[in-house]
């Protein structure tokens, strides 16, 4: 147990700073008892975001229900990471899963916008720069046919990373292999598409553990240290 406790202090620390803008911080799991292991099982539960990362080795990410503590499970890692999105799904985003081929994407009958549309998301791709607000294009706001989404996802490619936020309805994010490219989609209750969009940033925000949602994440772990002692 007392091993478990000063652990967990460990991350409402780091939670702390992650909310000023310090970079994650690691916890490896592997070393820990089998106790102490069971305790932050049981304490850091299951939230809302999942993430999987392709790659050697794929690793499986869970957020805890302390809003930025995410585990990350893999061959060879099992770890904690205290921050706004873990460092590894930043560093593998784009990593090709299959690559983006652009405007040589194949041709086909029932094309409409979708040229216009990538010749804009590739634009704001190769010009953004650290610290710009994100580029939303709004699918759901512009006519396109099905040809067009299937052109745009063969142009884009698909990276490494698919993200899942479950709650009322799901939000799914997926990394395309084209450089800051993500595709955003959400989902009511009835699992009926309602917003399709891609982003052009570095991480899009709906993934982010947000400042003050990292201090009160602090600030729950540290009341959960008080209730175990």
């Amino acid at each position: 147990m007392a091993e478990a406790l000063a652990l967990l202090a460990e991350m409402a620390a780091a939670c702390d700073l992650a909310a000023q803008g310090v970079p994650a911080a690691g916890f490896d799991l592997s070393t820990l008892s089998d106790g102490a292991r069971q305790v932050l099982a049981d304490t850091l539960g299951q939230g809302e975001v999942s993430m999987k990362i392709r790659g050697i080795p794929a690793v499986m990410v869970q957020e805890s229900v302390f809003t930025g503590v995410w585990l990350q499970k893999g061959a060879g890692i099992d770890r904690v990471d205290v921050a706004q999105v873990p460092a590894l799904a930043l560093a593998r985003a784009h990593v090709p899963h299959r690559p983006a081929v652009g405007v040589l994407a194949r041709r086909v009958a029932g094309l409409a916008n979708a040229p216009s549309i990538l010749a804009e998301i590739l634009d704001h791709s190769l010009n953004h720069r650290p610290g710009d607000m994100a580029h939303v294009v709004n699918l759901s706001l512009l006519p396109h046919t099905p040809e067009d989404l299937d052109w745009l996802a063969e142009a884009l490619g698909e990276g490494a990373v698919t993200v899942l936020s479950r709650g009322y309805g799901n939000c799914r994010v997926m990394a395309t292999a084209q450089p800051l490219v993500w595709r955003v989609q959400f989902y009511n209750s009835m699992d009926a598409l309602i917003l399709d969009t891609y982003e052009v940033t570095s991480m899009p925000e709906v993934t982010l553990a947000a400042a003050e949602d990292l201090r009160d994440s602090a600030t729950r772990i540290r009341d959960v240290i008080e209730a175990i002692r």
